[in-house]
């Protein structure tokens, strides 16, 4: 029986050092050559496709702002700063950013549609279909009935969400809501197309809602007896409302208040 030939320790390390610095060895050789075919002109970005929502912009106009911004190839570009930079530009909402081999972008935008304005007469923001605010210029909106919404920062979602729920609601009455505000005290104001101002007061939406429904519900009945169209209402009752008709004042109510 032939005994296993003994390998002293020495030539053990000799033979684990040589098999660590061959693999480092050809790492490095890897890695030099992997450097040097990711900057060859080859990979150098050659176009920049814009595809997606472009009613508010252009492809090349898009691409005249965002290139300077651009550094790196096809594999070293940063997306993330890629996307960042359309999504600066004016309407723009969202951006999708892709590679396509061997030196082409391809970049899908999302533009913000306008629901509503935002903020004060004249300002320069908008609220999208998501309750987001935006900044963009409202001359080139292509409608001009959109209503005015106002309320404390990060609440635009809740007021325009009110404001969906509100508009048919006056609409049964043929008035359309022009301004809808949640005042930094948490009270409701909306002002209709016929000049008409509303005080809804306090509450959750289902409660503010409620208010309206009990107000449209007799409003044509009592303007139809006085002969005379709505000037201003408050809702902020319990059970009732007062109500001023142009040139007439007067109340439907039951109790007091809810608040003020």
């Amino acid at each position: 029986m032939n005994q296993a030939l003994h390998v002293p320790l020495d030539v053990k390390l000799m033979n684990a050092t040589s098999l660590v610095l061959g693999l480092v060895f050809v790492g490095m050789l890897l890695a030099s050559l992997l450097a040097w075919l990711v900057h060859q002109n080859l990979f150098r970005l050659a176009a920049i496709k814009v595809r997606g929502d472009l009613n508010h912009n252009n492809a090349v106009t898009l691409r005249a702002n965002v290139v300077p911004t651009l550094s790196g190839n096809f594999f070293t570009v940063d997306l993330g700063r890629t996307q960042t930079a359309f999504e600066a530009v004016p309407w723009v909402r969202k951006a999708l950013v892709q590679r396509e081999f061997p030196n082409r972008l391809k970049v899908v935008l999302q533009e913000h549609q306008p629901v509503a304005l935002w903020g004060q007469e004249g300002d320069a923001r908008m609220v999208n279909s998501y309750g987001e605010v935006f900044e963009a210029n409202q001359g080139d909106v292509e409608s001009e009935d959109l209503p005015l919404l106002n309320g404390p920062q990060g609440q635009a979602a809740v007021v325009l969400q009110t404001y969906r729920r509100l508009l048919p609601v006056f609409g049964q009455i043929d008035n359309r809501i022009e301004q809808l505000e949640l005042t930094g005290r948490g009270s409701w104001r909306a002002r209709l197309d016929d000049g008409a101002a509303v005080e809804l007061g306090h509450g959750s939406l289902e409660e503010i809602e409620a208010r309206a429904q009990r107000f449209v519900a007799t409003l044509t009945q009592v303007s139809s007896k006085f002969g005379r169209k709505l000037e201003a209402a408050d809702l902020r009752y319990s059970n009732g409302y007062a109500l001023k008709l142009r040139g007439i004042t007067t109340t439907a109510l039951t109790d007091k208040k809810t608040d003020r």
